[in-house]
């Protein structure tokens, strides 16, 4: 299984609550595809650095998880289908970008929303 990390920006029109079902629903795909979720981050209501369909902020979120690399397909495409999703990145972890993750996360003390 490779390392995939996923950060994603949903509309800001979405209440807190909105939001963290969608993100629920963006693991409950990967775990339904095959995947584990090892880490998920709400980074919060940010401004964007430019606007996109007219919004010049967005919900930020930060997902690390485990998967083969067929599950990507289906997760990516689950994200372009969703209208909440303004944009989104997929990347492959490697052995010290995977590092260097656990180490923000020690020092930083957010270990409280890790999934196991």
């Amino acid at each position: 299984m490779n390392s995939y990390e996923t950060v994603f920006i949903l509309t800001p029109v979405l209440s807190d609550d909105q939001a963290k079902e969608a993100v629920q629903k963006f693991e409950n795909e990967i775990k339904t595809l095959g995947g584990t979720i090892k880490f998920s981050e709400n980074w919060g209501l940010r401004k964007l650095a430019y606007p996109i369909q007219k919004k010049s902020t967005g919900f930020y979120f930060l997902v690390e998880f485990q998967a083969e690399g067929t599950v990507i397909a289906g997760f990516e495409l689950m994200m372009k289908r969703d209208e909440r999703v303004l944009r989104f990145l997929t990347v492959r972890m490697d052995v010290d970008h995977v590092a260097y993750a656990e180490k923000r996360r020690a020092k930083s003390g957010n270990t409280a929303t890790a999934q196991a």
